[in-house]
């Protein structure tokens, strides 16, 4: 299928690993620019070689910088005035206790998985508007639904991403442009596997899996960590000419995880 975004340039950030190297993987097999950011050079020239490996015709190019910070957001900017594509992906997650969790840490989670997104939409949504053509993408979370008890803080920044695009998807009536957020399930990117050292307790990764789905997540129907790759075909959709109908939409890729019927 040909998803019509051929020479579109697209913005993925936090692209170097996991679900946003997946996404800027598929969006280069269907012809897109595709700019890869990380936080160091070392971990963008890396992410840059496997994307060159896997799509050997990329057009591809990296911004390393940490764009939770808002001068990096500006350098980036300068750098590329306009994109045509922007995902916003860069997020963290950690698991701790809400007693545990400081104001510092509220900050810093709000700073890093909403502001990031925020500042990008803000510098790119108008010349996409002026132009007639757009497409945005938060990298939200089903734990943006189903608050995890396990890491309260990250699901709160979660479902502020959801409310985010909805609002900015408003802004673009009659245009376009469209603003969408997707929502995946427990994945097995790169940083699941910090999070299973921290709650396995020593059991392996196939283990923690099986008790992971009956314990902490029983209503996925997938019954196990989506793989980044089925997020980025995903993504990669809704990012494409076709899904020109698909406007203020918070799309589960979740694996069942959410018990609903819409």
């Amino acid at each position: 299928m040909d998803l019509k975004i051929g020479n579109k340039l697209a913005l993925v950030s936090g692209s170097t690993k996991g679900i946003g190297h997946a996404i800027a993987v598929a969006l280069a097999r269907e012809g897109a620019r595709v700019i890869v950011n990380g936080r160091s050079q070392a971990s963008v020239d890396a992410a840059l070689a496997k994307l060159r490996e896997l799509v050997p015709d990329a057009q591809a190019e990296g911004f390393a910088g940490d764009i939770a910070d808002a001068a990096q957001v500006d350098a980036l900017v300068k750098r590329f005035p306009h994109v045509d594509i922007l995902v916003n992906n860069m997020g963290i997650f950690d698991p701790k206790a809400f007693e545990d969790i400081p104001d510092e840490e509220w900050l810093r989670f709000f700073s890093t998985n909403v502001m990031s997104g925020v500042r990008l939409s803000r510098a790119y949504l108008p010349k996409m508007k002026e132009k007639n053509w757009g497409r945005v993408v938060f990298i939200s979370s089903e734990s943006g639904i189903q608050i995890p008890v396990e890491m309260i803080h990250y699901g709160v920044t979660k479902s502020a991403q959801i409310s985010l695009a909805r609002g900015l998807a408003e802004t673009c009536a009659g245009t376009g442009v469209t603003v969408n957020s997707v929502l995946p399930g427990p994945t097995s990117s790169e940083g699941v596997t910090e999070f299973v050292e921290k709650l396995s307790g020593g059991k392996s990764f196939g283990e923690f899996e099986k008790q992971f789905f009956e314990e902490a997540r029983p209503t996925s129907i997938l019954k196990r960590f989506i793989t980044p790759e089925e997020i980025g075909n995903m993504v990669a959709y809704v990012c494409s000419e076709l899904s020109s109908a698909t406007n203020g939409a918070a799309l589960r890729a979740d694996g069942g995880v959410v018990r609903a019927a819409f």
